[in-house]
């Protein structure tokens, strides 16, 4: 399990604490609600959800650009 959560941290480009926090926060319910139960968000919030996965996708995308820019540079170099 320890190795899942180490490539998908990689693969996010985030630290392996962080997922970890991420990961127990998604499996502790709080007082008020239950397991099985997900929290709904309010219109600011879901707002904001769609803002950061659209900014999440751009950044992506800007990062594959930069790898492979890096790769063809390397290979003019040679």
């Amino acid at each position: 399990m320890h190795a899942v959560l180490h490539q998908a941290a990689d693969h996010l480009g985030i630290s392996l604490s962080a997922l970890g926090r991420w990961v127990r926060a998604e499996r502790k319910p709080s007082g008020n609600e239950s397991a099985t139960k997900k929290p709904s968000l309010n219109l600011g919030g879901h707002d904001e959800l769609i803002r950061l996965r659209k900014e999440n996708e751009q950044l992506r995308m800007e990062r594959e650009i930069l790898k492979k820019a890096a790769v063809f540079f390397a290979k003019e170099a040679e």
